[in-house]
């Protein structure tokens, strides 16, 4: 998973999730806040209908276990929304957020978010050093957010919105950081710059430190559409004396992020411009930005938008033949009926004759009406992976080069 790679607390199904820990100078010399918070989607929980709607039950177990001892939460939170669609949404849906003071030293923590309505339970764990924040100038972590209210000091509770998975989509969104300073000037120059996973600086800036030397902080904005597609690093540094680092992901929608560039020209094997994407795979580190973003404009259906919503539909559609069409250790999106679902959506019906048979042929019929298009897929090992048959494959081909014919 990349997150994880990215030393990110995530986990997949059953209760898949998101999480990091950053950290901001607490009201004395020994004591340090971290800021944790999780990521969920809607539909990684299970709804249950209600008199008003619909409503989900998740609770969140965090445990900090440092040299001076251990330290614990545990949380239960309710989701309600008012409609069916509102429980399938697979963006980050869900933002869980609490702040836990700590004292400064290494040690692990752990988290486990668990589904109240079945009982599934996902966990994950990552060693933890926690810094102190009173020897000399020194920065806080490097915090993405969404939304950020300055600090008057130390004894002042953090007022801000997590981006736990310190991620923006690619031309949209702004990507948005919060640094704070201690024991520095109002105006001290702080420079952010953000490196490519080469190392390669693709962007940088320089922000001022505002307010008291008890706390000065900035909110910087960055653009993501300057910003190359996958895990970028984050560098904020005092001159020579102090740097720190994280984590952050340009994305190609609200729901995929990618490692770099290579893994989203993989996943677009069924989008259609294999001449264009060919290119992209050629060119040279330096060519591929300003490459991708001439590929992004000419494949955006209503340039108008910051968005490009056949991309957006396009991954959106991966995501969900992952979670449906999965067969044994192959993904949902490379098994033939995800091939099928991402290039011409859901059958106007379906014929299952997979489960409840002993020695017969296993397959699965689905029937596009419009299209007059009728597809078998079986099953002959009997292993659960569903094959088209030759007929059937030709006969989507047919219909696939149809749709794409300009």
């Amino acid at each position: 998973m990349t997150y994880r790679r990215a030393g990110f607390l995530a986990h997949g199904s059953p209760v898949a999730f998101v999480g990091n820990v950053r950290f901001l100078a607490g009201r004395s010399p020994d004591t340090t806040l971290a800021v944790f918070a999780a990521s969920l989607a809607n539909t990684t929980l299970s709804f249950r209908r209600t008199t008003t709607g619909f409503e989900a039950s998740y609770q969140v177990e965090l445990q900090f276990s440092l040299a001076g001892g251990n330290h614990g939460l545990s949380s239960t939170e309710t989701i309600r929304v008012g409609g069916y669609q509102e429980t399938q949404r697979a963006d980050e849906s869900v933002i869980f957020q609490k702040v836990v003071s700590l004292p400064p030293g290494s040690g692990w923590v752990g988290v486990t978010v668990r589904d109240l309505n079945t009982g599934g339970f996902s966990r994950d764990s990552e060693a933890l050093d926690v810094p102190r924040f009173d020897r000399g100038p020194v920065l806080s972590s490097i915090i993405p957010v969404y939304q950020v209210q300055e600090r008057a000091g130390r004894t002042s509770p953090p007022e801000l919105v997590l981006n736990p998975r310190s991620s923006v989509p690619f031309g949209t969104d702004t990507l948005r950081v919060y640094i704070e300073g201690y024991g520095l000037d109002s105006g001290t120059a702080v420079q952010v710059r953000a490196l490519d996973e080469a190392g390669v600086q693709v962007w940088i800036s320089t922000a001022a430190l505002v307010g008291t030397r008890d706390v000065a902080a900035a909110l910087v904005f960055v653009d993501p559409a300057v910003l190359p597609v996958g895990e970028l690093r984050l560098e904020a540094t005092l001159g020579s004396r102090d740097t720190v680092r994280a984590p952050v992901f340009v994305g190609v929608s609200d729901v995929w992020v990618v490692a770099n560039l290579d893994d989203v020209l993989s996943l677009l094997r069924y989008f259609g411009f294999a001449d264009r994407i060919r290119t992209l795979r050629a060119a040279s580190a330096a060519e591929r930005p300003a490459l991708w973003r001439e590929f992004w404009r000419e494949t955006d259906p209503n340039p108008v938008t910051p968005e490009n919503e056949a991309m957006i539909e396009y991954f959106a559609r991966i995501e969900v033949a992952n979670q449906k069409y999965r067969e044994g250790s192959d993904p949902g999106w490379l098994t033939d009926r995800g091939e099928v679902f991402i290039n011409i959506g859901e059958p106007d019906d379906v014929f299952d004759q997979s489960s409840g048979l002993q020695g017969s042929r296993r397959s699965i019929r689905w029937t596009y009406n419009a299209e007059r298009l009728v597809l078998d897929f079986v099953d002959d090992m009997g292993f659960g992976r569903f094959r088209l048959t030759p007929s059937s494959r030709s006969d989507y081909q047919m219909v696939l080069t149809r749709s794409r014919r300009p």
